[in-house]
C-alpha cells in the first residue's frame, strides 16, 4: 500500500523559513516522481515544485528563486525548502507522486494528506 505522510509546516513569521518532508512507502519512491502542491482557502490547488526520479526540476513562478525541491533516494523521502517565505504562501501543502515529471505536475496518482503552512505578516 502507499502512503505519502508530510511533515514539518507550522507558523512562520514573513522572511523566515520552513522545511517540509514527505515520507513514502510501498516501494514506489526510487520509480516515481514527486511533487509538491498548495491550496490556499477559496483557491485551487497549484503546483509549487516537482522533481523529476533524477535530479529535473520545476518551479511555479511565485516560488523560484526562494523555495528548492529535494529527494532523498536512500530514505524514500522528498523536501521542500522554503525560504523568504511570504503571506501569500500560506496554504496546506500537498505531496504528490507519479510515474514522471508530465504526469506529476499534471494528475498526480498518490497523494499526501497535506501539512498546513501559515505565514504571518
Amino acid at each position: 500500500q502507499v502512503q505519502l505522510v508530510e511533515s514539518g509546516g507550522g507558523l512562520v513569521q514573513a522572511g523566515g523559513s520552513l522545511r517540509l518532508s514527505c515520507a513514502v512507502s510501498g516501494s514506489i519512491f526510487s520509480s516515481s516522481a514527486m511533487g509538491w502542491y498548495r491550496q490556499a482557502p477559496g483557491n485551487q490547488r497549484e503546483l509549487v515544485a516537482a522533481i523529476s526520479r533524477g535530479v529535473t526540476a520545476e518551479y511555479a513562478e511565485s516560488v523560484k528563486g526562494r523555495f528548492t525541491i529535494s529527494r532523498d533516494n536512500a530514505k524514500n523521502t522528498v523536501y521542500l525548502q522554503m525560504n523568504s517565505l511570504r503571506p501569500e504562501d500560506t496554504g496546506v501543502y500537498y505531496c504528490a507522486a507519479a510515474l514522471n515529471l508530465v504526469v506529476v505536475t499534471t494528475k498526480p496518482r498518490y497523494w499526501g494528506q497535506g501539512t498546513q503552512v501559515t505565514v504571518s505578516s
